[in-house]
């Protein structure tokens, strides 16, 4: 093993470094969260953009080239560094205050976002990947919901901030230069102060380590996607799971309107459900020591149950409660829910196991986008909800009947059995 057996893992002895990926995955909820208020209004009041299916556009390219950027980011994060896969994340973000000040149609907007895209996929997935290689086995739920919880702040400070400056100035540029702030002073802390993590992943590594280790990439793609039912339920909750934040993101606003609610009332309810993502810090710790199982399961029930309740209910303070309680919800699953791969990965392939859940997680916000466009479009806006809560509970019991416990020291997940030699050095070769 060499020199990794000095390397200590912890989040109190690189306390210097996890903050500054804290720092890091904040400054990425900025960058998204600094569209969420202004880009929609600004497709409507400056570009002219009229159809729902179109404004919702820039969320698919969004989601879909995040998805598959994700997958590689974890790929290349075992490759070749977390480091250098974090700083590319950050060069990519440079151009994109500068297409949305100058955009002159939506086209541009939608390109923009696939920028935005690969930044957000390469930056979050270094930041959970180095967050997970620092803190170790013992501390890797807390390490998740910190993270979470830190870079969805980003997002509801984003939001707000660029909000009141576009409420202040207009819709553009002037929100606009805040983005710019920020993406270059994450470029310049990416560049300067972080270091790389991976070792201290190798340091996880015992000379004993079963067959486990080592798998190819198109291994790893297949036991996450399919080849293991745990990870399986973990990607498909995952993936369904993000319809809600989709939901939130375009039809929440446009149904509460719709029912007479004014547009600060509505950036009230959607926020407390944004806040309420705060709370991932102690539902990761929770899961440290519980397990990862039990408040996936409540998380992915609670959070339907949420959104069904909003179109079974009338009234500003109803509404409210139950934006609250959807937001627990996703507190309660969403660290944890990526904590599963975190858990059930070898060392050698855990970036990329990540890469994979992250990758089916989030092509959720481009087939969300689609369907609940679809829904609003040709049925109505109560379609939409009932629609994302029903296929959350059917996820939920996908979950409770297929996903094992993964927690390192009381988990019964075992991974499936090997590969045939024969096989696996077949899928050496390949890649």
């Amino acid at each position: 093993m060499g020199a990794t057996t000095d390397l200590k893992q912890g989040i109190r002895e690189h306390l210097g470094q996890f903050s500054l990926h804290v720092l890091l995955v904040f400054a990425t909820g900025l960058t998204i969260g600094s569209e969420r208020a202004v880009v929609p209004v600004l497709g409507e009041d400056v570009l002219g953009v009229e159809s729902f299916l179109v404004i919702g556009s820039f969320v698919v390219s969004f989601g879909f080239v995040k998805a598959l950027l994700n997958l590689y980011a974890g790929k290349w994060g075992s490759e070749y560094g977390r480091k250098p896969v974090l700083v590319l994340g950050w060069l990519t973000a440079l151009p994109l205050p500068i297409i949305l000040i100058y955009a002159p149609n939506w086209a541009w907007v939608t390109v923009g976002n696939v920028l935005l895209g690969i930044n957000q996929a390469l930056t979050w997935s270094m930041a959970i990947n180095a967050k997970i290689d620092i803190a170790g086995p013992e501390q890797r739920g807390l390490a998740v919901g910190i993270d979470e919880a830190f870079g969805y702040g980003g997002v509801a400070v984003g939001a707000w901030v660029t909000g009141v400056i576009a409420a202040g100035t207009n819709l553009r540029p002037e929100p606009f230069y805040f983005l710019a702030v920020v993406v270059v002073l994450a470029l310049l802390i990416a560049v300067f102060l972080i270091r790389e993590t991976v070792q201290l992943a190798r340091a996880e590594i015992d000379d004993d380590d079963h067959h486990d280790a080592n798998l190819p990439f198109r291994e790893v793609l297949k036991r996450a996607t399919y080849g293991d039912r745990t990870l399986f339920a973990a990607a498909q909750a995952g993936h369904i799971e993000k319809f809600v934040d989709t939901l939130f993101w375009l039809a929440v606003p446009l149904y509460l309107t719709s029912e007479g609610l004014g547009i600060a009332a509505v950036g009230f309810v959607v926020g407390v459900h944004s806040a309420m993502y705060f709370l991932q810090i102690a539902t990761g710790g929770l899961a440290d020591r519980i397990g990862r199982r039990p408040p996936v399961i409540a998380g992915m029930f609670l959070t339907g149950a949420g959104v069904l309740g909003m179109v079974l209910v009338e009234g500003y303070l109803p509404w409210v409660a139950l934006s609250a309680v959807s937001g627990l919800g996703m507190a309660l699953l969403y660290p944890n829910l990526m904590t599963v791969p975190g858990d059930a990965a070898h060392p050698t392939w855990r970036a990329t196991g990540m890469g994979v859940y992250r990758m089916w997680r989030d092509s959720g916000y481009g087939v969300g986008a689609i369907l609940i466009g679809l829904a609003m479009e040709f049925v109505n806006a109560e379609a939409a909800f009932y629609m994302t809560a029903l296929l959350m509970f059917a996820s939920g019991a996908v979950v409770y009947v297929w996903m094992e416990e993964t927690h390192p020291e009381f988990g019964t997940h075992e991974p499936p059995a090997p590969a045939t030699a024969t096989g696996s050095a077949r899928s050496v070769a390949e890649d």
